[in-house]
């Protein structure tokens, strides 16, 4: 939460102390904007669009190079020259916005000179070869998802840190699976921060929070570029993340289905009770939601199955009895006897029953509604040897049984407004 100061204490403050105050980022900064405690060698900042990464980056930078004992020289990397010198120098949140003027550099060329004698050089990530010979004592990384051949220019700039008597770095970026994040993460001297674009929202535009975040909230490309998270696709993986459409405007729905990957049992220790809705459409299918419980005892998720028939008006309940036998027809009976349950047994693996179904979304058949973040991560992660990161794919399994029964029997499409 900002920190504020009132009007009458503020009125009754000096030009210079209220210039001081007004430039004091510590009293608006949020707690993952400043730079993280203990022995680091790398903050990784990573946040989404218009989270306050640049911000933080320009107020570390500030508090090196105007510290008692100046941090210098320094190393400010962008993608390219003109992109390090438009955001993190000239940029609204960049270098010469955070510095108040008396502290205020200068910008000459490619050099950034302060008044207490500390000097920064800007780099372009595009050209590696131009990082052999400097050396710095800290560096500020922007974007690195983006750069061109980025293991080529962190390792070269690696090199080059090594004055001072700890060099550090800062990497800003919005996320993207490449080597480069990969190993930094998993690096025992990088600090990983996050943020979402929603925690800077007191700095953003109502329009753009209306418009674009609306958008693009819950959707892959939302959940990298607002929510700033990591979206990995496995490379043997039945799935993509960009064969997950969203229906058209106007979609019609018609047979409807609630899929039920049932639990042997209902302990704490046991698998997801898959629950996955879709109906048929037009052009396709549509999955509508997933209803997945973990953990869940055997009554708990009948009842989800029977609240998720009744809110989609559904057709069927299609459950598999390899594992649960005739429980679900059981228990779903015990709720609302009128609910129609087919069951469906597991002749093939994992893998072989889901392969057809894969096929449907290669082909573009299939669309998915917002908010399935959670299902998606799970087909991506899916492989051949039928888990999906180590588990039992449940969501997958109540997925590919909706699909089978709407896209792969006899049933034809017949339609509803959604």
């Amino acid at each position: 939460m900002e920190r504020s100061i009132g009007a009458r204490a503020v009125a009754g403050l000096s030009e210079a102390e209220i210039t001081q105050l007004w430039y004091d980022f510590a009293l608006t900064a949020r707690p993952q904007q400043l730079p993280p405690p203990g022995d680091w060698t790398t903050w990784l900042l990573i946040g989404g669009r218009g989270s306050g990464k640049t911000r933080a980056g320009a107020e570390w930078i500030r508090s090196l190079a105007t510290a008692p004992v100046p941090v210098s020289p320094i190393a400010l990397v962008g993608e390219t020259m003109a992109e390090a010198i438009a955001v993190m120098i000239r940029g609204e949140s960049g270098l010469l916005a955070v510095h108040p003027p008396a502290e205020r550099p200068v910008l000459k060329g490619t050099t950034l000179t302060w008044p207490s004698g500390a000097v920064a050089s800007v780099l372009s990530a595009s050209d590696p070869d131009r990082f052999r010979g400097p050396q710095f004592a800290a560096a500020w990384c922007d974007e690195v998802a983006k750069w061109p051949d980025p293991e080529a220019a962190w390792d070269m700039l690696q090199f080059g840190l090594r004055l001072g008597p700890r060099p550090r770095q800062l990497a800003t970026t919005t996320p993207r699976p490449t080597p480069l994040i990969k190993r930094l993460l998993h690096d025992g001297q990088t600090v990983v921060t996050r943020m979402k674009t929603a925690d800077n929202r007191s700095h953003l535009a109502p329009a753009f929070l209306e418009v674009v975040v609306a958008r693009y909230r819950d959707t892959v490309l939302g959940r990298q570029e607002l929510d700033g998270e990591l979206i990995e696709d496995r490379p043997d993986a039945l799935w993509r993340r960009d064969q997950f459409l969203r229906p058209e405007p106007g979609t019609e729905a018609g047979r409807t289905v609630v899929a039920v990957d049932p639990p042997v049992t209902g302990k704490k220790t046991s698998d997801a009770c898959g629950i996955v809705v879709a109906t048929r459409s037009e052009a396709g299918a549509v999955v509508l939601e997933d209803a997945t419980l973990h953990p869940a005892p055997p009554v708990i998720w009948a009842e989800r199955v029977v609240r998720a028939f009744h809110a989609h008006e559904a057709n069927l309940v299609v459950a598999e009895v390899n594992q649960g036998g005739e429980l679900v027809r059981q228990m779903i009976a015990q709720i609302d006897p009128s609910v129609p349950v087919k069951s469906v047994h597991a002749s093939r693996g994992k893998w072989l029953r889901a392969e057809p179904v894969a096929a449907l979304y290669a082909r573009g058949l299939i669309r998915h509604a917002a908010g399935l973040g959670a299902l998606e991560d799970e087909m991506c992660a899916f492989g051949a040897d039928g888990l999906s990161e180590g588990r039992s794919p449940n969501r997958v399994d109540a997925l590919v049984w909706a699909l089978t029964e709407l896209m792969l029997g006899d049933q034809g499409p017949r339609v509803r407004r959604l």
